[in-house]
């Protein structure tokens, strides 16, 4: 890795800590995540040679898995499951408004929307699609691992949507599904969309392995 991690705590739900990737060179593309814990680190893999210096910004998860899901899907309540949607709101609007201030006031990061993408895997897929459709004017592409069932296709899609990267695992089938289920819903309102089928489990190395080649399509020349 020859770029740096940076941590900062940002003032919300009693201090949440933020954790970008700085690539050595200035970057010409932005990878917007949830799970930083883990997402940020991902960095090296993307100075593979052919891919533009990018940036990974992601704000930090929760441990709790159930708040997680709450911060992280918009989805409906079932019998089953009862999701939160003013934990959503407050948690979309940290995401969008003040992680991206932190952004531009810590590294002067601006770039257009055509070089900004959100990405997530698992429940955080469900967090990167809900982003992407609901502010297609920030996000340009959506990166989508193995997303979760919460948050579905709406009958009725936006008017302006984003591109889309979606990847699944052969070891993973209801999660292949939902990306399947996602990929199909985009493609048919006419999104620019690419859908993946890789070996492996949930949670598997192909998630990371994965990044370069979303980021190639997405960004590189």
């Amino acid at each position: 890795m020859t770029g740096r991690l940076v941590t900062e705590t940002l003032d919300y739900d009693g201090g949440r800590r933020v954790t970008a990737y700085v690539p050595a060179a200035p970057p010409r593309a932005v990878v917007y995540a949830g799970d930083g814990q883990s997402i940020a680190s991902w960095g090296g893999v993307l100075e593979a040679p052919g891919l533009p210096p990018t940036m990974i910004v992601a704000a930090h998860r929760l441990d709790d898995e159930t708040r997680r899901i709450h911060e992280y899907s918009p989805g409906e309540s079932t019998a089953d499951f009862t999701f939160d949607p003013a934990r959503f709101a407050a948690h979309e609007r940290f995401f969008v408004e003040d992680v991206r201030r932190w952004a531009r006031s810590r590294f002067g990061l601006a770039l257009p929307t055509e070089r900004t993408a959100v990405f997530g895997v698992s429940a955080g897929g469900e967090l990167a699609l809900a982003m992407g459709l609901r502010h297609p004017d920030v996000y340009g592409t959506v990166f989508c691992a193995s997303p979760g069932g919460g948050y579905r296709p709406p009958a009725v899609m936006p008017a302006s949507l984003p591109r889309a990267y979606l990847v699944g695992g052969t070891r993973e089938p209801w999660f292949l599904a939902n990306a399947t289920r996602w990929a199909d819903a985009l493609r048919g309102a006419g999104a620019d969309v690419v859908m993946t089928e890789r070996a492996g489990p949930h949670g598997g190395a192909f998630w990371r392995e994965e990044l370069p080649l979303m980021v190639a399509w997405a960004f590189a020349p």
